[in-house]
């Protein structure tokens, strides 16, 4: 229903989910002199959380996240894969890095930052419907704004109210977390595969700064859906890592990931998508951030643009949406021929060591040396 209210929106922009889509989008905007509002259904953006919080390096050092404090970060620069039976090589490429995060401070830290640049931020502030207006969307219990950003992760509300794009594929992940515990090799990020307990994805373990990470993900059967064992998957490797053996976790996160690449329609009619909601995520690797950092903030300076007479932000955001076409051909055959004898018999091989490197150091070329 359309309303004939005349009124000057309140908001140039209400951007739903303060997440990294959402809170990129959002500075953008700001950054740019637009009013900007955000709702985030959580009184605090660090609880409940479904992100891993690995940032790889391009995000590290390209986006607005080369701020966050060196207290909740930890430099880590190699990948040590394992084979099914538990052998492993170690992966690198030059001046590559990845840094795993206290996610939960990094979460407050974006809160903070958005709310410093001048985003009225409302905690525990849900979406739940808007109405078209003259000159925008006026969205119950907030006010009118001239553009919605949904942001709101993959089970998105903002979608869903607008008939745009829905994610339909999911990988399941859980993460345990285990507080002031140091592993043998802290540099590594420690990647399992194994389609015994990782069906159509991996298991991982890292150290944190605040301790060790442990992750499992596997493909997500609506018809049949399947919880990840993650406590037969931490005794079957723990020892291969040195990870202290029937420990409880201090933290447990879990959560749908999209794998299917980019909805569509992400947008029409002052209503765009970004984020998780737009499926803006690594099909293969499940990584999102630096994905979600700068579709969101491409879309924030749309908006900004087109407030300057600039081209529609719609369009702008179904441009800037990565495609991932490989990367879903990937995830295409890892869903349909995945076995773990391959892994096990090619793990030292030029081959499987160059396909590694493709997706872990984005076709950088390896400098690691391989290691029983």
């Amino acid at each position: 229903m359309t309303s004939d209210t005349n009124d000057k929106p309140a908001y140039d922009a209400i951007v739903v989910g303060s997440s990294f889509g959402g809170a990129a989008c959002a500075l953008a905007a700001r950054e740019s002199g637009l009013r900007v509002c955000v709702l985030e259904r959580k009184q605090d953006p660090g609880e409940r959380l479904h992100t891993t919080g690995i940032i790889v390096k391009e995000a590290a050092e390209n986006t607005g996240l080369k701020d966050l404090p060196a207290q909740f970060v930890r430099r880590v620069e190699k990948v040590r894969l394992y084979s099914p039976d538990l052998r492993s090589i170690s992966l690198s490429a030059p001046g590559y890095y990845f840094l795993t995060t206290d996610t939960p401070q990094v979460m407050r830290w974006l809160a903070d930052r958005q709310r410093a640049a001048g985003v009225e931020l409302r905690l525990g502030q849900s979406f739940r419907t808007a109405e078209r207006v003259t000159g925008g969307w006026h969205v119950e219990g907030v006010g009118t704004a001239r553009y919605l950003v949904g942001a709101d992760g993959a089970k998105s509300r903002v979608a869903e109210r607008f008939g745009l794009g829905r994610v339909h594929e999911f990988l399941y992940g859980v993460e345990h977390e285990f507080d002031g515990i140091a592993l043998p090799e802290p540099n590594a990020l420690h990647c399992f595969i194994s389609r015994r307990y990782a069906p159509g994805y991996i298991g991982w373990i890292a150290q944190t700064p605040t301790g060790v990470q442990a992750g499992l993900a596997l493909r997500h059967d609506p018809a049949a859906p399947r919880l990840p064992d993650i406590a037969g998957f931490l005794e079957h490797v723990g020892g291969a890592v040195g990870l202290p053996a029937r420990r409880r976790p201090d933290a447990v996160r879990a959560g749908l990931i999209p794998c299917g690449g980019p909805v569509a329609p992400l947008a029409r009619d002052g209503v765009i998508l970004t984020g998780d909601a737009a499926g803006i995520v690594s099909p293969v690797t499940a990584g999102g951030i630096h994905s979600a950092w700068r579709h969101g903030w491409s879309v924030g300076r749309a908006l900004a643009g087109a407030s300057a007479g600039g081209p529609a932000p719609e369009r702008i955001a179904h441009r800037e949406a990565p495609r991932f076409l490989i990367k879903r051909t990937l995830r295409w055959a890892f869903d349909h021929g995945q076995m773990d004898w391959p892994f096990d018999l090619l793990l030292r091989s030029p081959p499987l060591r160059w396909a590694a490197e493709q997706v872990y150091f984005h076709k950088r070329g390896g400098a690691g040396r391989s290691k029983a």
